[in-house]
């Protein structure tokens, strides 16, 4: 049975994208557009985003992570790197990164390398985090494998509780960060009609080349 969704349908007409406004380097551009978002809006987990990587069968797999750390460098988020998305960086680090804010009808994708962190960068965020955070990055040690049932995981989640009541939780050695350096931006901003604004920074020879496609 087909399910007729073609009417759900919303124009876009807040914003526009235009040369006169766009900076040399697209970094600039990001961090305006998040800024922006992160101080206007709290109903976007602004830094929420789209991560995909290519599995050993050449599939492509996307799932939601968050970014921690930003700057003209690189992209950093966190996870246990037994898992699949780790596992597929390690066979083929070309990723691709995308936000969608959709209050704002704008969406970025960045295209780049992705590699590990630092040990001190790693270690450094995660005795940031919350202690029900690092009990949860050691109870899900084999991220991404097969488990009984939920329970299996609650039980083992409070007997690391009881077990680190009166210790201090240190990082495991298989969780820490990834760094994604871009070698292309593409801006998207929604417009009337679907004459969307898109603009595309290509990194090439440590410069950035400037195009406009067609929506």
């Amino acid at each position: 049975m087909i399910r007729d969704i073609s009417k759900l349908r919303k124009s876009y007409s807040k914003n526009s994208l235009l040369e006169k406004d766009l900076p040399n380097d697209p970094f600039f551009l990001f961090d305006n557009w998040f800024k922006e978002i992160n101080l206007k809006s709290d109903k976007t987990e602004v830094n929420a985003m789209t991560l995909t990587t290519i599995d050993s069968l050449g599939y492509p797999n996307g799932r939601i992570v968050l970014l921690k750390y930003y700057s003209s460098d690189g992209f950093i988020f966190f996870t246990n790197y037994n898992s699949n998305k780790s596992l597929s960086i390690q066979q083929n680090n070309k990723v691709s990164i995308s936000f969608f804010w959709e209050e704002y009808e704008r969406q970025v994708i960045i295209k780049g390398h992705a590699h590990k962190t630092s040990e001190e960068v790693s270690t450094n965020y995660f005795n940031s985090r919350p202690k029900g955070s690092k009990l949860g990055a050691i109870v899900s040690e084999n991220q991404s494998s097969v488990i009984k049932s939920k329970d299996f995981i609650i039980k083992k989640f409070n007997k690391l509780k009881d077990e680190f009541s009166k210790k201090e939780i240190t990082r495991p050695k298989n969780w820490g960060g990834f760094k994604i350096v871009p070698i292309q931006y593409e801006f998207w901003q929604g417009g009337e009609n679907r004459l969307h604004d898109r603009i595309r920074y290509c990194k090439m020879d440590n410069m950035w080349k400037i195009d406009r496609l067609s929506p």
